[in-house]
């Protein structure tokens, strides 16, 4: 946990829960999964949280609940975007009812703070807030949190954003729906790492959320999809770190246009460690200075030929990147940094 963090949509960490399995392409290169198997191996938070692979480290699936920190946000005066959870997942397969209850007691009860929680679990994460007799189980939990008489003021809790993490089509149309039926002040979605393009435009109208009530969406039914509301925001970030897979320009740009047709907050949190170094249809719209074959090739990119120590993309346009760190790759999109948040009236 740390009051401070370097991730740039929130503003603290708090990890009361640490652990996970891998579910989906996206874990592949977790920076907490790695830092668990190698760094943080030792400490108690993280022993054991992994096993160690050809690959290297791996979520075990084990979880662990961290008391030592749960009521850290009650220590803390000065109010704070929190995320929840950023070395592990709150609604994991192995965390118990028990433990997601405790620290939605904590947020109820500290909630001078916001809380991000991001999951990639949108099912489970749907059906616990969606259970009629939860706010009665966050008041019988509240008095060992605070020693005061209860006092929740709203319901879904003003101060819980709840968002799902979706690195391509396919799990955005998994995760998606089930986000939007479930319970919450602020819903978002963070497409990191972006691993291909999405279309999520008709989670972003209300006039395409209104036609797809009760019916399947992209194949897919969500329960209470008659009480639907879109996506508040929408956080694009690459993949950093060794063995980095590449994010086309263009995917950012997509997600950038669909969020400012339908009025939702676009925050781009970072390119990770691939930056564009060769744009056809800007830099060389006469296919004049294309660059050489070259034998170096980016980890996680579809070949349709080499390109000056970069890589490229099969069947999108013509693009070429190049690994130079996530530092040296910055955040500005187009020359503009994205930072908005959703509007959340009191």
């Amino acid at each position: 946990m740390a009051d401070g963090t370097s991730i740039e949509w929130t503003d603290a960490t708090w990890n009361p829960i640490t652990g996970c399995s891998v579910v989906s392409p996206g874990c592949t290169n977790c920076y907490a999964m790695k830092l668990a198997g190698t760094r943080l191996k030792h400490i108690d938070s993280r022993k054991g949280l992994t096993r160690d692979t050809k690959a290297g480290p791996v979520w075990t699936g084990e979880v662990r609940l961290n008391r030592q920190w749960l009521h850290q946000p009650l220590d803390w005066k000065k109010p704070r975007r929190i995320f929840v959870c950023a070395h592990g997942d709150l609604f994991a397969e192995n965390v118990p009812d028990e433990w997601i209850l405790d620290v939605f007691t904590v947020m109820a009860a500290a909630d001078h703070h916001t809380y991000q929680v991001l999951t990639k679990r949108a099912d489970r994460m749907r059906e616990f807030l969606s259970r009629r007799d939860l706010l009665e189980d966050i008041y019988a939990n509240w008095y060992t949190f605070t020693g005061k008489p209860r006092e929740v003021y709203s319901w879904p809790l003003h101060n819980v954003w709840c968002g799902v993490s979706a690195e391509d089509q396919k799990r955005a149309d998994e995760r998606v729906p089930a986000l939007l039926a479930t319970p919450a002040k602020v819903r978002f979605l963070s497409a990191e790492p972006l691993l291909g393009p999405l279309d999520v435009a008709w989670a972003l109208s209300r006039d395409r959320l209104d036609i797809a009530a009760g019916f399947h969406t992209r194949g897919r039914f969500a329960p209470g999809l008659e009480t639907l509301r879109p996506l508040d925001q929408i956080i694009v970030g690459g993949e950093s770190g060794r063995g980095a897979r590449p994010m086309h320009p263009d995917w950012a740009r997509w997600l950038r246009e669909q969020c400012q047709a339908n009025g939702a907050a676009f925050f781009f949190k970072q390119w990770g460690a691939w930056a564009a170094f060769y744009d056809r249809d800007r830099d060389d719209p006469d296919w004049r200075n294309v660059p050489h074959v070259d034998s170096q090739m980016g980890p996680g990119a579809t070949r349709f030929h080499n390109l000056a120590g970069g890589c490229g993309f099969h069947g999108d346009r013509v693009v070429a990147m190049r690994n130079v760190g996530k530092k040296a790759a910055g955040r500005l999109l187009d020359r503009i940094e994205h930072n908005e948040f959703p509007k959340v009236t009191a």
